[in-house]
This record gives structure tokens, C-alpha cells and sequence, in this order.
């Protein structure tokens, strides 16, 4: 039964949401991570803030709630991967793309290897999308992330093409949303990205692959 966006908003924040529910105690471990997540995104807004004057305009603190908001998104959409090692929601949405992909090659990638290897592609789509989550709150690494969250959502809108009640323009949305946040480099407003580039503690080779990828 669907309920009201606050009534939601505030089941998945006490842990009470059917996919979290399902989980069983494994459902507050993750509810126990998300809050964690959310705190440290404050946590670490809080001490660019403090530290960096030039992170104190609107445009960054607005960069810093839209991503972490995307991040939260993300954390919450991988809840339906689970259990392992086969969930109803993954087995019946990979179903869908094995009917209503927008290619044929698509469905016959879906029907001949993603349905019978559904462990395997459920255990990538939910830790890769943890992966998102955790990357966008924390603002680590976010170019690169947002990089591979655009090649996720742009397999999603092509898999789910001929779903009549699938409304393209959303996955357009967050395609357009992630790849502002890789022209604005967002990990760099009020996120670790900020930090760990302003304080130089990586090693050589580690902070020019972390300047490309924030």
C-alpha cells in the first residue's frame, strides 16, 4: 500500500520500509550504515565549512544537499537487491529487460546470461550501487562515480525502453543531475574530495588519480 512521501520518507529513516523489514536484523545494519553516512556527509560539510571560506556560498551548500541526496537515492534503490542471492525485485525487473529492452541484442544478453547468472548481476548491481551511495553522501571520488552511475541509469533506461509505465524522462533527470555533478566537480564542495585535496596527505601516484576522479 503506498503511503505519503513523509510517511515514507520517515519509515525508511526508523528502518520500516518492507525492503528493509524483509531483511530481518541485517535491515538495521544497513539502516545503521545509512545514518552513519548521512552523519559523516554533515560531519564533513561542517569542517570545509569551518576551514575553507570559499566554500561558504550557496552554490556549494546546494551542491552538497543535492548530492547527498542522490546518494541517499541510491542507498535506498539498492535495498530491493536483496536477499542474496536471489531477490523477487531483481529476478522480476531483469525479467523486464529480457522482454522490454530496447534492442534485441539487449533481451537476448538479459534472457541467456543475466537471468541465469542472476546471482552474480544482483550482487554487482546492489554493491555497485552501494558503491554510488556511499561515494555521493561522502563526496569521494564523485566524478568517477557519477561517471559509472550515468553507465548504470543509461543500461536501465535502454533495458526498460518498451515498459509502457516507465516514464523515460526520469533516468534522464539523473543522467543530466550526475553529469552536472562531473562538470562541477561536487565532491569538491563540502565533501571529502574538498578535504583530502586541501590537506595533500595522499602519496604521489594516489592524489593524481584522486584529482582526476573528484
Amino acid at each position: 500500500m503506498r503511503t505519503d512521501p513523509f510517511t515514507d520518507t520517515w519509515q525508511f529513516l526508523i528502518g520500516q520500509q518492507p525492503d528493509q523489514l524483509a531483511l530481518g536484523v541485517f535491515g538495521y545494519v544497513l539502516l545503521a550504515l545509512f545514518w552513519a553516512l548521512l552523519v559523516g556527509s554533515a560531519v564533513l560539510a561542517a569542517i570545509n565549512w569551518r576551514a575553507d571560506p570559499a566554500q561558504r556560498t550557496m552554490a556549494d551548500l546546494w551542491t552538497w544537499v543535492a548530492r547527498t541526496m542522490m546518494g541517499a537515492m541510491w542507498f535506498q534503490g539498492a535495498l530491493w537487491k536483496l536477499p542474496f542471492p536471489q531477490s523477487p525485485g531483481f529476478f522480476h525487473w531483469t525479467g523486464q529487460i529480457a522482454e522490454h529492452a530496447a534492442f534485441g541484442w539487449h533481451r537476448a544478453l538479459a534472457s541467456e546470461v543475466m537471468l541465469p547468472l542472476l546471482p552474480l548481476f544482483q550482487a554487482v548491481a546492489f554493491f555497485g550501487e552501494m558503491a554510488f551511495a556511499i561515494s555521493l553522501m561522502l563526496g569521494l571520488a564523485v566524478r568517477l562515480s557519477s561517471l559509472l552511475a550515468i553507465g548504470f541509469v543509461v543500461q536501465l533506461w535502454l533495458g526498460l525502453y518498451l515498459v509502457s509505465f516507465e516514464w523515460p524522462w526520469l533516468f534522464w533527470f539523473m543522467i543530466f543531475t550526475l553529469g552536472w555533478f562531473i562538470v562541477h566537480r561536487a565532491g569538491r564542495s563540502l565533501g571529502l574530495d574538498a578535504l583530502l585535496l586541501r590537506g595533500n596527505r595522499l602519496p604521489p601516484a594516489l592524489a593524481r588519480w584522486h584529482a582526476l576522479a573528484s
